[in-house]
C-alpha cells in the first residue's frame, strides 16, 4: 500500500514572487544545501504542495546528461513539470522541477537548479556510496525523514527489487533515504497498516540506478 501524500498548506508567495523577479532577490540570496533526507515540497498549486523527502543528490557521469545536477525522491510526490522549493528555506524560490515520474517503481527524478549546493549529510544520515545488493535479514537499516527524522529498524527481507523493514515512516517520509552505515542502499516509498508501527518498505537501490541508466541518467554518483 502506497504511503498516502501529505498535503501542507504553505506561504508560496513569496517563492512565487522569486521566480518571477528572477535576478535581484533570488540570485543574491545563499544557496539552498539539499541532500539525501532533506524535505521538500513539490507545489500542487494554490498554496498547496505534497510535503516529501530527498533521496540523494548527485550527478550522471555518462550518456547525454553527464555532469547534470539531479535529485531523486519518491514517484508519487508528483509529477513531470511540477515546481520544487526546500521545505526549510522556501523564501529562496525554486530549487527545480520533476522532469520524470514513475509509479511502476514509484520514483521521480528532480532537475535542480544551479541556487542548490549539493551535501552529503543531512541531520543523522551521511551518503558517501551507494551499495545495490539486496538487503537482508537482520541487516539494521536506518533513515533521515522531513517528518519523523533519523530512525532505525531491522530489515525482514529483500526480493531484489524492493526491501521490507521495521522502521518508522509516516506521511512525508516518502523519499527518504535507506541506509547502512554510509551506503545508500534503497528509498522510502510505502508503510502497511499502521504509520511508524506496521513494516516499512521501498524501492532498493539497484533498482534506481537501472532506471536512472534506462532514461539517460547513466552511471549516477552522489555528490
Amino acid at each position: 500500500m502506497r504511503m498516502k501524500k501529505l498535503t501542507v498548506l504553505l506561504a508560496v508567495i513569496a517563492a512565487g514572487l522569486l521566480s518571477l523577479v528572477g535576478i535581484g532577490t533570488a540570485d543574491a540570496a545563499p544557496k539552498v544545501p539539499l541532500g539525501g533526507g532533506s524535505g521538500i515540497l513539490v507545489l500542487n498549486g494554490g498554496n498547496t504542495a505534497a510535503a516529501c523527502t530527498i533521496t540523494t543528490v548527485g550527478r550522471p557521469t555518462s550518456g547525454p546528461n553527464k555532469g547534470k545536477l539531479i535529485a531523486v525522491t519518491a514517484g508519487h510526490c508528483g509529477k513531470k513539470g511540477q515546481r520544487v522549493i526546500s521545505e526549510r528555506y522556501q523564501n529562496r524560490g525554486d530549487i527545480g522541477r520533476i522532469v520524470y515520474s514513475a509509479s511502476d517503481i514509484d520514483l521521480a527524478v528532480i532537475q535542480l537548479n544551479g541556487n542548490v549546493a549539493p551535501t552529503r549529510t543531512v541531520n543523522g544520515v551521511t551518503i558517501r556510496k551507494i551499495n545495490t545488493a539486496p538487503v537482508q535479514f537482520p541487516t539494521i537499516l536506518c533513515k533521515e525523514g522531513r517528518t519523523t527524522g533519523n530512525t532505525c529498524g531491522i530489515a525482514w527481507f529483500s526480493d531484489g527489487y524492493s526491501h521490507f523493514s521495521q522502521m518508522c515512516v509516516v506521511e512525508g517520509d516518502s523519499g527518504s533515504p535507506v541506509v547502512v552505515g554510509d551506503q545508500l542502499v534503497g528509498m522510502v516509498n510505502a508503510y502497511y497498516f499502521v504509520s511508524c508501527l506496521g513494516p516499512e518498505t521501498g524501492t532498493n537501490a539497484k533498482t534506481i540506478l537501472n532506471r536512472l541508466d534506462a532514461i539517460g541518467l547513466n552511471g549516477f554518483k552522489p555528490v
